[in-house]
């Protein structure tokens, strides 16, 4: 038996929906602070030089596709979505690896969205994002209806949780005869409301676009590709040197917590927006990390300039050097790299013998590697 939870009804089953409020006196200063920090975290990235700002903002552009299909519970391959993403910006960061259809698709969406942020949100521009998402026309095992607004043949639109039988409801969308229009309003005012401050509007639309639902599956990550579009509006600049997604990842329980009691409360969305605010500076936050790794990246190839290394250390340093996931192994090497056991080895002790490789003191039944810290 699938149970809705109860406590009233949703925000857009409400006579007054979608006329959102907010007690801009709560949020006045978070606000003020949020866009003194927005101004000097870019500022600082701009004084890096274009390299290193380059670098940096691959680094934020993988990230933010990397989680937030995480938040989806899907994982994609961090070289595949690094190399895809290079290759569309023209940026040579040497051996590309192939991605996936799927990939692709995802990096797609992202760029157009903060490449092109200047240009007119419509609804076939949503309908070839969520195309992109989607390439074979399926969402896992199923098939969906792609490119276009759901049409709820297979029942309503709901957030469900629990096992088959116990299934409890955490939100039912507007019913799709409702989307045309719902989806009419939201666009016009996407694009024709002026006097909402840009990173307020990222927020105020993250809501609304997830609150519609317009589509049967992609809907978290096209409303988060829609608020990266406004914060990108908001600074005038195709350059992301934070990635909103990744902070939602990892706060993923608040997040759908607030969306669940913003979507059964009225329409004051003051609550929402002070999370969405906090949650943006603490992006900022860990920009701070971004910043520190492409940093680090440089010192180490400056250490180590004129050092001759072969095409497989090369490849394999900067793999650690952009995040490599667990432990690296003389067997993980030979796979990654697609040479023996012993050409791994050998290729090994060459980068410890030159300094730019230390083994791990943690023992085990392998020997861990890792990147020597470089001062």
């Amino acid at each position: 038996m699938v149970r809705r939870i109860k406590n009233g009804i949703y925000i857009h089953e409400r006579p007054e929906w979608p006329s959102f409020h907010w007690d801009f006196e709560r949020i006045s200063q978070r606000l003020v602070e949020v866009r003194h920090r927005q101004g000097r975290l870019i500022g600082r990235m701009e004084g890096l030089g274009f390299q290193l700002r380059t670098e940096a903002v691959l680094h934020t552009l993988t990230e933010e596709v990397l989680k937030s299909s995480e938040i989806e519970g899907e994982k994609l391959d961090r070289d595949q979505v690094r190399s895809s993403i290079a290759r569309r910006l023209g940026i040579d960061i040497g051996g590309l690896t192939p991605a996936d259809r799927n990939v692709e698709g995802v990096v797609e969406m992202m760029l157009d969205a903060t490449q092109h942020y200047d240009r007119p949100l419509i609804a076939q521009r949503l309908f070839d994002w969520h195309a992109a998402l989607f390439p074979t026309g399926r969402s896992g095992m199923s098939r969906i209806n792609v490119g276009a607004w759901r049409d709820d043949k297979k029942g309503p639109m709901q957030v469900v949780s629990g096992p088959i039988g116990k299934e409890r409801v955490h939100y039912e969308a507007p019913v799709a005869v409702r989307l045309r229009g719902e989806m009419k309003k939201f666009l016009d005012w996407f694009e024709k409301e002026r006097s909402t401050d840009l990173v307020l509007k990222a927020g105020v639309a993250h809501l609304w676009f997830v609150t519609i639902h317009p589509f049967e599956d992609g809907n978290g990550r096209i409303a988060r590709a829609i608020a990266d579009m406004l914060l990108a509006r908001s600074e005038r600049s195709p350059q992301r040197f934070y990635s909103m997604s990744a902070q939602i990842r990892q706060e993923r329980r608040e997040y759908y917590e607030i969306l669940e009691a913003t979507q059964r409360g009225d329409l004051d969305i003051t609550g929402w927006l002070e999370w969405f605010l906090a949650c943006l500076e603490r992006a900022f936050d860990r920009a701070e990390t971004i910043l520190a790794a492409v940093l680090s990246k440089a010192r180490f190839w400056d250490r180590f300039t004129g050092t001759d290394f072969n095409e497989r250390q090369r490849s394999m340093i900067n793999r650690l050097l952009n995040g490599f996931e667990g432990k690296l192994t003389s067997s993980k090497w030979a796979k990654l790299e697609k040479c023996s056991q012993d050409t791994a080895l050998r290729d090994i002790e060459d980068l410890i013998n030159k300094g730019a490789l230390t083994r791990d003191s943690a023992g085990g039944r392998s020997t861990s590697y890792s990147l020597a810290k470089i001062r």
